[in-house]
């Protein structure tokens, strides 16, 4: 893994670049440009059929619709919030399809499209943001983590999975996934020590969408979010995460490299979050719409179709079935959300504990004879 080892270098910034975080990078491993033009990498190359390419601009559309219908559906009042990952598709799916199947993610609360890659039901994801339930799936079925809310934590969580994974001398790895904001983050920090100390098969992927919230990069951090790596004694990497090609490719090498025993990698996916942070959030009110137009001149889906369509290797058929299929999945999507049953109250006391305790069994009491009081209350 040669190029995960070399990826620390020093980059100098570019020269009259107005801000940090708009596109113009250079040390970006990039494997399709924004005009859909297929290039060549020294360090990583690409072996992909055809059906592959295919599949991921299903997945990258198809997870973009999910996301358009969940935004639609909370503004409507059926959602309490909702994340939206507009403009990082590419990270997500690149990520989530470099893993094997015995990997475990562990991801932040916008990860829907590692979700998808890892064949977990959206309704399940649905259901979390409805507060009909914590979350629906099996994670150590999907090999995907139960989203967390609490910024950061998520790396120990998986740190520490991952030295589990080590010392039962499983060969898999695992895949954590936080923004640029959390590396400011206390735990973060604590998890890449623990994983170096250890050699843990852990991949810290961070997608750097540019701003925490409302707080742009360059207020966070004056050196390139990968450059951190090297602090802590492993390999860091800078990838254009609109390019799902590129994010693919880094992402199963750095995998490889955790599962052979090297170690750590840190991966900074250099993208933008072309939406809010979450619907709460008014993002006009901290960046201007024109930065907010250039970024969607590297739109990722648009990259793929245009060399997909440029080379042959798909045709109108083809993109007319993948709209009609995500029509079919919005409208799944929307009945199966408003057809969720809410869930009993009392059921918040159930899962606490393994077992429970007369403290816990008190509150549970306490609660249910309150809500007798009311006619019709829920018990």
């Amino acid at each position: 893994m040669t190029a995960l080892r070399q990826a620390t270098e020093v980059v100098d910034p570019v020269p009259g670049a107005s801000s940090p975080h708009l596109p113009q990078q250079p040390d970006l491993i990039q494997l399709l440009t924004p005009e859909g033009e297929r290039v060549e990498h020294p360090e990583y190359s690409l072996d992909i059929s055809d059906d592959e390419l295919r599949g991921l601009y299903r997945d990258l559309a198809l997870v973009r619709r999910w996301d358009v219908e969940a935004t639609a559906l909370q503004r409507q009042g059926e959602l309490g919030i909702w994340a939206s990952l507009l403009g990082q598709e590419a990270a997500q799916i690149g990520a989530g399809r470099a893993m094997a199947v015995d990997d475990m993610a562990f991801p932040t609360y916008r990860e829907h499209g590692v979700a998808w890659a890892r064949g977990v039901d959206p309704l399940h994801v649905m259901s979390l943001f409805r507060g009909s339930d914590n979350g629906g799936w099996n994670p150590v079925e999907r090999g995907f983590n139960l989203y967390t809310i609490v910024i950061g934590s998520q790396c120990l969580h998986a740190t520490g999975y991952a030295m589990g994974v080590q010392r039962d001398g499983a060969e898999s790895a695992v895949l954590a996934f936080l923004g640029d904001g959390a590396t400011s983050q206390g735990e973060v920090n604590e998890a890449m020590i623990f994983a170096a100390s250890f050699a843990a098969p852990v991949v810290f992927f961070c997608q750097n969408n540019q701003y925490a919230i409302s707080v742009p990069i360059e207020r966070q951090a004056r050196v390139p979010l990968f450059q951190r790596a090297a602090g802590f004694g492993f390999p860091g990497v800078r990838v254009d995460g609109n390019d799902v090609l590129a994010v693919l490719a880094v992402t199963r090498a750095a995998l490889a490299a955790a599962r052979e025993g090297q170690g750590p990698t840190f991966i900074e996916a250099f993208t933008y979050r072309m939406g809010a942070h979450t619907t709460s959030d008014d993002p006009t009110r901290y960046r201007l719409a024109s930065e907010l137009e250039e970024w969607k001149l590297r739109d990722p889906i648009a990259r793929l179709k245009a060399y997909l369509a440029r080379t042959g290797i798909a045709d109108h058929a083809f993109f007319d079935s993948v709209d009609a299929e995500g029509d079919e999945l919005a409208a799944r999507i929307r009945s199966g959300t408003l057809e969720m049953a809410d869930p009993p109250a009392t059921s918040m006391f159930d899962h606490v504990y393994a077992e429970q305790t007369p403290p816990l069994a008190a509150q549970r009491a306490e609660f249910v004879e309150y809500h007798a009081s009311f006619e019709g209350g829920d018990h």
